[in-house]
C-alpha cells in the first residue's frame, strides 16, 4: 500500500510530527512499569500488520524526509559516513540486503529488477532509476553502501568479525544519539560499548558479545534502545552538541508535550552472506510528549517508568535537567489504573 510522505523538518523550524496512524505504530519500547538494561534480544521476523514489525526494514511516512536531512549532514561533514578498505565485499552485501527487503515490504515505491549481476534499482519517493553491474563499484555514483545506506531510514554499521570479538569497520551514521562513528571506527565490541553505565557490572555485553559471535545468517535478531531528546532533531552527534546540547534547558512546564521527545532505537542485527560481516541497523523512531498520550496506556505508564530509572542511567542519556519537570507534567494522564503487559497499545 502506498504511504503518504511527509515534506518535514528536523532543524531550524522543526516541523517534523507524527499521523495518528504512526503514532500507534510507534515502537514503544516499555513492556511494564519499569526498565533496567538487559541484552532484551528477539528473533527479527515479520509481525503484526500496522506496526514497525510489519517488514524487515521499515519505511514510514518520514522517508523522504529523513533522507534529504541525511544529505544535509553528509554535506556538511562527509565522515559520517566511512568504510575501511576490507569492508567491500560487506557493503555489496548490505546493498543487496536492503533492496531486497525494500522492494519486498514496499513494492509500490520500490523495484529491483535483476539479470544475473546486471541490476536495476528505482526508489520513486527519491526520483532514482539506476542499473549497474553488482560487484562493480564503479558503476554507482557512490561506494555500494553509502549509495544504499542513502536510501534508508536509520543508522548502519558494519561489524567485522574476526579474532573472537566485534569490529566497527563501516558505517553510515547521521541520526546518532550522542556517539561519534569518527571515534568509534576500527574499535571492537567492548570499547565501542566502554562509556555505558551498570550494563558491564550485570554482565550484559558479555552476555551480548557471546550472542552475537553466533548470529546465524538468515536468522536476524532485534532489540530496543531509547533515550529522550529536545525537539524533534535527528541527528543529535557529539560533534553538533553546541547545537543540541544547550536545548535541555529550555525545558518548562509550559512546553513538555511539544518539545520533549521520546527517541527510540529499534536496532537488528543481520549475518552478511559473503562476507560473513554482521550489519547492524539503527533505526531512530521519535514522539513527542504530545503524542504520547494520545494512547492511553502509554501515557500511564512511562512516567512511571521514569521514576523507576537508576541515577547512573538518569545522568548516561542526559535526562537529569528535564526529567522531574516531564514526569510532573505526566502525571496528569496517570490515573493510577493497571496497565496491561506488552508494548502496544490496548
Amino acid at each position: 500500500m502506498a504511504i503518504a510522505f511527509k515534506q518535514e523538518t528536523f532543524r531550524n523550524d522543526f516541523s517534523y510530527g507524527n499521523s495518528p496512524e504512526n503514532i500507534r505504530r510507534f515502537p514503544f519500547p516499555f513492556e511494564r512499569d519499569e526498565y533496567m538494561y538487559s541484552v532484551n534480544m528477539e528473533p527479527h521476523v515479520r509481525g503484526r500488520a500496522g506496526t514497525v514489525f510489519e517488514n524487515l526494514i521499515d519505511v514510514d511516512e518520514h522517508y523522504v524526509a529523513e533522507m534529504h536531512d541525511r544529505a544535509l549532514v553528509l554535506k556538511e561533514d562527509p565522515l559520517r559516513y566511512q568504510a575501511l578498505p576490507h569492508m567491500m565485499s560487506a557493503q555489496w552485501d548490505t546493498l543487496e540486503l536492503l533492496m531486497e527487503e525494500q522492494a519486498a515490504g514496499n513494492p509500490d515505491h520500490f523495484t529491483l529488477i535483476r539479470n544475473g549481476d546486471q541490476w536495476r534499482w528505482i526508489n520513486r519517493p527519491l526520483g532514482i532509476d539506476d542499473s549497474f553491474t553488482f560487484g562493480d563499484a564503479s558503476t554507482l555514483p557512490y561506494e555500494p553502501f553509502e549509495y544504499i545506506t542513502r536510501q534508508a531510514q536509520g543508522d548502519f554499521c558494519i561489524v567485522d568479525q574476526r579474532d573472537g570479538n566485534l569490529w566497527m569497520d563501516a558505517g553510515m551514521v547521521t541520526t546518532q544519539a550522542d556517539w561519534s562513528l569518527d571515534f568509534d571506527i576500527g574499535m571492537n565490541f567492548m570499547e565501542w560499548h566502554g562509556p555505558v553505565p551498570l550494563a558491564h557490572q550485570i554482565g550484559v555485553f558479555d552476555r551480548a558479545l557471546k550472542f552475537l559471535l553466533n548470529l546465524q545468517q538468515g536468522k536476524p535478531t532485534r532489540r530496543f534502545n531509547w533515550t529522550m531528546t529536545i525537539n524533534p532533531r535527528l541527528d543529535t552527534s557529539p560533534e553538533n552538541y553546541h547545537k543540541w546540547g544547550p536545548d535541555r534547558t529550555t525545558v518548562t512546564s509550559g512546553n513538555v508535550g511539544e518539545k520533549v521527545y521520546l527517541r527510540v532505537e529499534l536496532q537488528s542485527l543481520w549475518r552478511l552472506p559473503r562476507s560473513n560481516a554482521i550489519l547492524f541497523v539503527i533505526r531512530c523512531y521519535l514522539m513527542n510528549m504530545d503524542e504520547l498520550v494520545t494512547v492511553p496506556k502509554w501515557a500511564r505508564r512511562f512516567p512511571r517508568v521514569l521514576k523507576t530509572l537508576p541515577p547512573e542511567l538518569i545522568d548516561y542519556k542526559g535526562l537529569t535537567r528535564f526529567r522531574e519537570t516531564t514526569i510532573d507534567w505526566l502525571s496528569k494522564y496517570d490515573d493510577g489504573a493497571p496497565t496491561s503487559p506488552g508494548i502496544f497499545p490496548d
